[in-house]
């Protein structure tokens, strides 16, 4: 299994915590900042947010082309965003939808680059991303293995530090439709690191993750009473949030370091131990 440090992340954690804010500031950026300030109150390892032009990333018409214009910040914000996450010593990155936010987020030092499950099958896509020589962090929701191996294959040509977050693009998901199996099979078929990105309205989902090995947790995050916000269906908020960060720290003292041998907890049993002439 790979190591976090091994991906490209300075963290002393197991599990890396990612708070995505992605549109739930509604286009403002003086919530955006409060945004980042709960989610830091909260013990996340990481915000993220979702870079785009509007046109680009849909066309005039759609059902979301209005939702994503009221939510679209300009570049600049990015640049802002990402120097007030670094007083508040929380990391920062993107998930950018065209080629013009993969360079202007290049061009403010981004050092992480989150790809949506939208475009594991857009693969100039993936090439110009993987390019930036930045590690990559790639849900893969809606693919198959041969897509997923695909887009995998096109990444490594530019960077060997991945990450496949396993993913249900349903919004919300069932507790049942989780599939957190699939967290094995990926750990089976890939060398990187393996995470999920959770969409049920609960924390319970991502705890068993990392039980299951996920080394990353994405969850869409709001704030307490923030409940008209965009992806309030998919958000928690940042009392479950906190919540959550907890009980995962819990889960990697559990977890333990995996090493076989008598531990300390096991000294006063071993002079019980039979050994047999």
């Amino acid at each position: 299994m790979k190591h976090l440090k091994d991906f490209g992340i300075n963290t002393s954690h197991r599990t890396y915590v990612i708070a995505e804010i992605g549109l739930n500031h509604g286009g403002d950026l003086a919530v955006a900042k409060k945004m980042i300030d709960a989610a830091v109150s909260a013990g996340v390892d990481a915000v993220k947010f979702q870079t785009y032009l509007t046109e680009k990333r849909t066309f005039p018409g759609s059902p979301i082309f209005d939702i994503l214009k009221k939510c679209e910040l300009p570049f600049e914000a990015f640049k802002e965003l990402k120097e007030y996450s670094k007083v508040k010593n929380v990391d920062f990155f993107s998930t950018p939808f065209d080629d013009e936010s993969v360079d202007y987020l290049n061009s403010i030092g981004c050092d992480l680059y989150k790809v949506a499950s939208f475009d594991v099958v857009n693969i100039p896509f993936l090439k110009k991303v993987a390019k930036t020589g930045k590690p990559v962090i790639l849900s893969v929701g809606m693919s198959n293995l041969d897509e997923i191996r695909t887009a995998y294959n096109t990444l490594r040509e530019e960077t060997k530090n991945i990450a496949l977050l396993h993913c249900i693009s349903a919004y919300p998901t069932k507790e049942e439709d989780a599939n957190l199996a699939a967290v094995h099979t990926l750990h089976k078929e890939f060398d990187c690191v393996i995470g999920q990105s959770d969409h049920t309205a609960d924390i319970l989902v991502p705890l068993y993750a990392v039980a299951a090995g996920a080394q990353i947790i994405e969850k869409h995050f709001k704030m307490d009473g923030q409940d008209d916000c965009i992806d309030n269906p998919v958000s928690i908020s940042t009392t479950q949030t906190r919540k959550m960060v907890e009980e995962i720290r819990r889960v990697e003292r559990i977890l333990g370091d995996g090493v076989i041998h008598s531990t300390d907890a096991q000294k006063g049993t071993e002079i019980f131990r039979r050994h047999k002439s």
